[in-house]
């Protein structure tokens, strides 16, 4: 088979050759490429508000495309090594929600990290699943979750060799890898599929220095946030697909439940812009981004007080590779919080980096930075380092809770009777809510757990340090929904965790 021409643009150049036909618009958006909004015309610029489309035959349809957006989605499918390639306009959150629904029906179970992103957790409310937990391993410097061993991995497939799927994390937000090649190996051996959040992944592909991709191992679906790391719009992503244990149709089925009728194709063009930046650039604009990384590492591991995270981390186990574009930095033998720096340095020097925690900041190193932007974040992080008499006193010590007992099934206890009561008066209740701190969204607690006394100071220390909480119908996260007393318990032989030592 030839192969196709990644130099093709077949999405964006329909959307220029509708605005060069000067076609007039008698449908839908109002305001009509701009002419009925001059504000937006004026904040946004003309190509913007003419590209603001809907579909039509010309322009294709995302439900059941046929036409030009087919055309890019097969080259996305292509440049990925994919049978299949789905273009999402609702973020990767709803790829992950497809994914858990294209392999399960209610009460099927699925076996997920425990740290999975709160968009997993949804999927399994939505879906009726029943989630299975690994515990991941936890670096107990840096205070955060890492990847899975393959061993557990084998292990709870040995427990449970019903499930009707495996979700792995490639890579955690804090940039580590599980032995991905290994885990879909295992998996396939139970004829289970292998679905991969790859929101901080997408560019895995295109550089032999990163690591192993989702679809080079082998995985069946695979989602990806091309927004991230590769250089889209926000909110516009793709789902791939690969093999024949989960059907394709279906996939596609499964995102049309929830995805917009009314797709942005703005959205879909970056996307398709981007694909073809990256099939011609994509290795060279990876050795831009390495090569800055590498330099901010070299220059802040001589900073008193800072511990970059690098490749000495990993141990071939639950923390077998890592992503050394995304620049790891541990404050806590500074006295501060990773909250406290994050705060000095947008006040200050008006940086603003991807996350903090109790211990750390991330701060993305992309195609985008330059050695003006990247000298400006190690001059302030020495000035930081530099302001502090270095004692290694960790003014925060309170560690990551255990992983707390699943009592109900998550979507009986999303839609169950409950009551909502303080969360410093919750120990021993089932929750019907999560609570996060966001970013990264990965729920401290979930529909139908048992809050326990370690998961309430933690939730209260995260107060304290002023972290950004979400997931309560309660907007402060001072209350919380508990069950009430009615509902059935799941029996002790479905346990959903796995404790290996």
């Amino acid at each position: 088979m030839q192969p196709l021409n990644q130099d093709k643009t077949p999405l964006y150049d329909a959307l220029r050759d509708y605005i060069n036909d000067k076609i007039i618009p008698f449908h839908v958006p109002a305001h009509k490429q701009g002419r009925g909004n001059s504000e937006l015309l004026k904040i946004f610029g003309e190509s913007t508000v003419q590209m603001d489309l809907t579909s039509m035959e010309d322009l294709d349809n995302i439900c059941n495309p046929q036409g030009v957006i087919k055309e890019a989605e097969k080259l996305a499918a292509a440049l990925y090594k994919a049978d299949n390639a789905f273009f999402l306009v609702n973020g990767t959150t709803s790829g992950i929600q497809a994914m858990i629904m294209s392999v399960c029906q209610p009460g099927d179970k699925i076996i997920l990290p425990r740290n999975a992103h709160k968009s997993a957790i949804g999927g399994i409310i939505l879906s009726g699943a029943h989630p299975i937990y690994i515990e991941p391993e936890i670096d107990p410097l840096l205070g955060v979750a890492m990847g899975v061993t393959v061993e557990k991995v084998r292990e709870i497939l040995e427990l449970h060799p019903d499930a009707k799927g495996l979700l792995i994390i490639n890579s955690t937000y804090y940039g580590i890898t599980s032995n991905l090649q290994e885990i879909v190996n295992i998996a396939h051996g139970y004829n289970v599929p292998v679905l991969v959040d790859e929101a901080h992944g997408a560019h895995f592909a295109f550089h032999e220095e990163l690591p192993l991709s989702g679809m080079e191992a082998g995985a069946d679906l695979v989602a990806s946030s091309t927004h991230k790391l590769i250089g889209s719009l926000t909110q516009s992503s793709i789902l791939l697909h690969k093999g024949s244990l989960v059907s394709s149709k279906y996939v596609k089925a499964v995102l049309n439940l929830t995805q917009t009728t009314s797709s942005s194709y703005i959205l879909l063009a970056s996307l398709d812009l981007a694909r073809r930046d990256f099939a011609l650039n994509g290795k060279e604009k990876i050795n831009h981004a390495l090569r800055l990384a590498t330099k901010a590492k070299e220059e802040l591991k001589k900073v008193e007080g800072l511990y970059v995270v690098d490749r000495d981390i990993l141990d071939n186990n639950g923390k077998y590779d890592l992503d050394p574009i995304k620049l790891v930095i541990n404050v806590r033998d500074l006295g501060f919080s990773g909250y406290e720096v994050e705060r000095i340095l947008r006040s200050k020097y008006k940086i603003q980096v991807e996350l903090s925690d109790l211990y750390n900041i991330i701060t993305m190193i992309t195609i985008g930075d330059n050695e003006e932007t990247l000298n400006t974040l190690i001059k302030a992080l020495k000035e930081i380092a530099q302001s502090r008499d270095i004692q290694k006193i960790v003014r925060v010590s309170t560690p990551i809770p255990h992983l707390p007992e699943q009592q109900v099934l998550p979507k009986d206890a999303f839609y169950g009777e409950s009551h909502l009561i303080s969360l410093a008066e919750a120990e021993g209740e089932i929750s019907a809510e999560m609570i996060m701190a966001y970013p990264p969204g990965i729920p401290i607690i979930c529909p139908g757990e048992r809050i326990t006394k370690e998961i309430v100071d933690y939730i209260q220390l995260l107060h304290k340090e002023e972290a950004i909480l979400q997931g309560t119908q309660d907007p402060q996260v001072k209350n919380i929904k508990v069950l009430n007393s009615k509902l059935a318990l799941l029996p002790n032989n479905e346990s959903t965790q796995l404790n290996v030592g």
